[in-house]
């Protein structure tokens, strides 16, 4: 059985955040479609709105809608790529305007991947889509017969793509022939909902499960190089959901959620430190930081020892994964985006574009496509931190 993250309460602003809420420049923050209101609090410069479009806004009877999957860009077409929980793929041009629609059976649990001009889109409906990014035409289909839910991976030909179910599946990206595939078998008790994104590095690929292991796989065949468990006894949210991340040292960083954040060694899964903060859903590495966010936080880690630099507390919200841009920490915690100065952790500004952010933004330089709660999709430019 899967766990939502956290229960969620009304969202209180801080009197230090209230006057950084917003975006300006081109189009100013109260002029958002999903809030409207006149303005109440100057605009900042962090960042400007370009355009947006309602993909999937809710309906008269649904209360709390909720979008989880990543926007992706194709750079040939100049589409970016979202996927709604109304089952829909679009591809949104660069004037904000829908260019082609793909449908399928149900919501999305993660978001698609562009490379080459073939959009790879994983269903809810157990199905892994090859989409022509220019036209939406369907180039192949493979059936997994389980819900996918992470963005899929390329690399040396293949295409890997993991279930809510335990299973990483690797299929050719030629044709969607399956490959091979690998899984492990949940444990009895809860767990938390979502699943580990492989980390493909050489020939391996690094991918964690939620029966607490790690588990490095052959990229070739899918056989096991080495397995390690991480969150020891017991039956109930064990889960290890981080995608991996590695340094240039050769150290492989993954968190269980039960019991904190791991440094092991690449090549033999050897472990190098542990700190214990349980709740951590994702992990970030960028130069000598390792971040990591989750239930009721956000964490600033020195990379090589796992000393806590800094500790955002969140109350009861949760932190979904974040990403860098123009120099910022962008985390969505569902209910806002926040944009944090990863040297200390300060709050610079906390964007809520209506029903506030779940999915992970898409970063391509200065420019961030943010997917809200509320089925909008958001092109911002990003100015970065100004002292």
């Amino acid at each position: 059985m899967k766990k939502g993250l956290v229960s969620w309460k009304r969202w209180l602003v801080g009197a230090a955040s209230v006057g950084l809420l917003g975006g300006c420049g081109r189009t100013q923050y109260y002029t958002n479609p999903e809030i409207p209101r006149g303005p109440t609090h100057p605009p900042v410069d962090y960042f400007s709105v370009n355009w947006w479009a309602p993909l999937a806004p809710p309906g008269l009877l649904e209360y709390a809608p909720r979008e989880v999957a990543t926007p992706a860009y194709d750079a040939d077409n100049k589409h970016v790529i979202a996927l709604t929980r109304d089952g829909y793929v679009r591809a949104v041009g660069a004037d904000g305007k829908v260019k082609w629609s793909f449908r399928t059976a149900i919501r999305f649990n993660a978001g698609a991947r562009v490379s080459e001009g073939i959009a790879y889109v994983p269903g809810g409906d157990g199905v892994l889509y090859a989409l022509d990014s220019a036209t939406g035409d369907v180039k192949w289909k493979y059936t997994a017969g389980e819900s996918l839910a992470t963005v899929p991976v390329l690399a040396n030909g293949l295409v890997l793509v993991a279930s809510e179910s335990d299973t990483l599946f690797a299929v050719k990206a030629a044709d969607g022939v399956w490959a091979w595939q690998y899984r492990r078998d949940p444990p009895p008790g809860f767990t938390v909902r979502g699943a580990s994104t492989p980390l493909v590095r050489e020939d391996a690929a690094y991918v964690g499960f939620s029966d607490g292991f790690v588990v490095a796989l052959s990229l070739s065949d899918g056989s096991v190089t080495w397995e390690k468990s991480l969150s020891g006894g017991g039956t109930e949210f064990l889960d290890v959901d981080t995608q991996p991340a590695i340094d240039e040292a050769g150290r492989l960083y993954v968190a269980s959620y039960k019991s904190g954040i791991f440094a092991l060694e690449a090549e033999t899964g050897d472990m190098v430190w542990n700190t214990a903060v349980g709740g951590v859903t994702s992990l970030l590495s960028r130069g000598q930081l390792l971040f990591a966010s989750g239930d009721g936080r956000v964490d600033a880690y020195l990379s090589d020892s796992g000393r806590l630099l800094w500790s955002l507390p969140l109350g009861e919200r949760a932190a979904f994964a974040p990403v860098f841009a123009q120099g910022m920490l962008l985390v969505p915690i569902q209910r806002s985006l926040l944009f944090l100065d990863p040297k200390t952790g300060k709050s610079r500004v906390a964007w809520n574009p209506g029903d506030g952010i779940t999915a992970t933004p898409f970063v391509r330089g200065k420019q961030v496509f943010v997917l809200s709660n509320n089925g909008y999709l958001y092109a911002l430019d990003v100015n970065g931190i100004r002292g």
